[in-house]
């Protein structure tokens, strides 16, 4: 049973005072940007397009791309004037701010151990910061960011880690591993709350009692950790996914994924099938498009209509050679998938409260409801992102021999 390990990185694996820190990497940048912006307005500009970037529910923008729009709208300088100006910031001026932290001696030997067990361990950190300076704090940390099977940064991920949906990313983004998983944090309203709403079992970092929200599995200091997990039946901390706000947080974060485990993609991987018996990544895409539009979208105005609706489901499994899945351009219908999916969601937010426990009857499943209709919704989801995740694992494979 392999045991997934998210871990949240400042003050959980890197003790960082943020009231130092922040101040000192805004004045940094500042006065780096000087030649070309004042200091007022980049302070103001980081903070307000900082703000778009924890709104944000949009799965087929990244946080960069939210950031970025706004970010040099209000400057008035495009991207491509800054861009190597930035890019030395961050290779020479923010390693500096290393003084402004320090490493945890326990760190290191956690990890170490952790993976010497076989654990799965990814850097679940908030992602509002580029993947370098992300990786700098990993190092200061002790750590060489290559050993991480995912370090979140906003190059990569759509949601902050206030969302739940981030969490369901973070999974996508690893194939939704099946077995037990833990995040372990020392932030109860970004580490424990949005983690534990989507089923995930938490361990609070140095928590103190009276700020835990009374959600973790464990609580204690990082050094706890490892004999907590060896006294733990590892099969109490297997996640459960069927709360609304956990199927709501899964149906989100699907485009999302499928944005970023694609994005790499040439036309000839798109078409590459691992087996006959197996379905290509734009047949993937392709059959969830179609699913969501002529599936999904109708069993959902069924349910909204009328209370004990019949729930058809159509045999879909003809689709792919029907519709010649396999030569469709597979960017192109992840991008209508993406499209569909956001009309499900607003359908879905606007469902009044009764809603979620209308009853139905479902073709396959018999008696059924709401709520249930839209958690076979968010299976079928990951069921199709572990697909895609093996079909890319084996790309992967295939490229280190």
């Amino acid at each position: 049973m392999t045991l997934t390990l998210l871990f949240d990185l400042d003050d959980t694996l890197l003790d960082t005072n943020t009231e130092t820190f922040i101040p000192a990497y805004f004045q940094a940048l500042s006065e780096h940007l000087t030649p070309f912006v004042s200091p007022t307005l980049l302070i103001s500009s980081l903070l307000a397009s900082t703000k778009l970037m924890l709104a944000s529910e949009d799965p087929s923008r990244t946080l960069q791309e939210v950031f970025e729009e706004d970010f040099y709208r209000r400057l008035g300088v495009s991207k491509t004037d800054l861009a190597e100006t930035l890019e030395g910031f961050y290779d020479n001026v923010f390693p500096h701010l290393q003084s402004k932290t320090k490493p945890r001696p326990e760190a290191a030997p956690l990890i170490e151990w952790a993976f010497s067990q076989g654990y799965r361990i990814a850097i679940a950190t908030d992602p509002l910061f580029p993947r370098k300076a992300t990786h700098h704090r990993l190092r200061w940390a002790g750590f060489d960011p290559a050993q991480f099977e995912i370090v979140s940064s906003f190059e990569t991920f759509h949601f902050t880690k206030t969302h739940t949906a981030y969490y369901a990313e973070f999974l996508g983004q690893l194939g939704w591993p099946e077995g037990p998983l833990l995040m372990v944090g020392n932030d109860a309203e970004r580490d424990l709350i949005p983690a534990s709403r989507l089923g995930l079992k938490t361990y609070f970092i140095d928590g103190d009692p009276a700020s835990s929200p009374g959600l973790e599995a464990g609580r204690g200091k990082l050094a706890d950790l490892r004999p907590w997990l060896e006294s733990t039946d590892l099969s109490t901390l297997e996640p459960s996914f069927q709360s609304r706000e956990a199927v709501l947080a899964i149906l989100q974060s699907t485009p999302a994924v499928l944005n970023t485990l694609t994005s790499s993609l040439s036309p000839e991987q798109w078409r590459s099938e691992l087996s006959h018996d197996d379905w290509a990544l734009n047949e993937i895409v392709c059959h969830l498009r179609d699913t969501e539009r002529e599936i999904h979208q109708l069993q959902l105005k069924l349910l909204l209509e009328r209370e004990d609706a019949f729930i058809p489901r159509p045999d879909t499994a003809v689709w792919a050679s029907e519709r010649d899945y396999l030569h469709v351009d597979g960017a192109a219908a992840l991008r209508e998938f993406t499209s569909a999916r956001i009309e499900t969601m607003q359908t879905l937010k606007n469902a009044a409260e009764a809603v979620w426990s209308r009853r139905a009857r479902h073709a396959i499943f018999g008696p059924t409801n709401f709520l249930e209709v839209c958690g076979f919704m968010a299976e079928h989801d990951r069921m199709h992102i572990q697909q895609a995740w093996k079909t890319l694992l084996h790309f992967s494979q295939l490229t280190k021999q």
